[in-house]
């Protein structure tokens, strides 16, 4: 009986501990994170708590996780994925207070789940804001000038806040920010047209840049040259995707 007991516990711990692991892997996944990193981190959980031979795989829409060759294999399926950095830091404070051997596993389950629960980013009218100051800033940075911030700043917040929108109506996100930057297009030119700005092209630069997928891209080739080649090449593929589509927006307001 003793025997048994020591038998169910060990096998509790075991799922505990997979538990942990994939919850921080899937913060980190939704939250923008690379693949490698995730995986990482969650190996260093899984080593920290005591497994030995621990595999894991990450892609963009799914995470594998086991503890041994021939035990059982744990999946979880990666939906909704965005940018969140302060999530990202959180969990690999987590992580470092794991392998530091600073909290039990119950309270890293815990402070897991507060992170996982919370809304760290900032509102969206913030965001909308900060759009719009980055899309004038750029415009001046790429050669225009000072007539050209107004339209940029109008045009980027404007575009930014149809993005936002249009990503709550349609989960497609290439659909969100080809409204986006058709919307964006058409009000640059509306405003070169009635006299304010100087240079359609740097008001129209400026304006996309908030939509511009940068991370993703920096993303994808930090984990092809990790060696992570779906990731890499399924990650390229949609910033590619989403590039097109902010183009194509702009580009169907200049044939009209």
């Amino acid at each position: 009986m003793l025997l048994l007991w020591k038998v169910v516990a060990v096998m509790m711990d075991r799922v505990l501990i997979a538990k942990v692991s994939m919850l921080a892997g899937k913060i980190m996944l939704e939250s923008g994170a690379e693949t490698y990193r995730v995986e990482d981190t969650m190996n260093r959980i899984g080593q920290a708590f005591g497994l030995e031979n621990v595999q894991s795989y990450a892609t963009p829409t799914g995470i594998n996780f086991s503890a041994d060759f021939a035990d059982v294999t744990n999946f979880i399926r990666i939906q909704n994925r965005a940018t969140d950095l302060h999530k990202i830091a959180a969990v690999n404070s987590i992580s470092r207070a794991i392998t530091a051997e600073e909290i039990s596993i119950n309270e890293a389950l815990g402070k897991l789940n507060d992170v996982d629960q919370a809304q760290l980013t900032f509102p969206y009218w913030m965001q909308i804001i900060a759009a719009a100051f980055v899309s004038g800033s750029f415009a001046i940075m790429f050669g225009g000038t000072w007539p050209d911030f107004i339209p940029a700043f109008v045009a980027g917040g404007v575009g930014y806040a149809a993005m936002v929108g249009a990503g709550k109506l349609v989960e497609v996100s290439f659909v969100a920010h080809f409204i986006a930057s058709f919307i964006l297009g058409l009000l640059a030119m509306l405003f070169i047209a009635n006299g304010y700005g100087a240079s359609l092209d740097k008001v129209i630069i400026g304006a996309v840049m908030p939509l511009v997928p940068g991370l993703h891209i920096t993303n994808a080739v930090r984990d092809l040259m990790a060696g992570h080649l779906v990731a890499g090449v399924s990650k390229g593929v949609e910033s590619v995707l989403t590039a097109f589509a902010i183009g194509a927006g702009v580009a169907v307001v200049f044939a009209f």
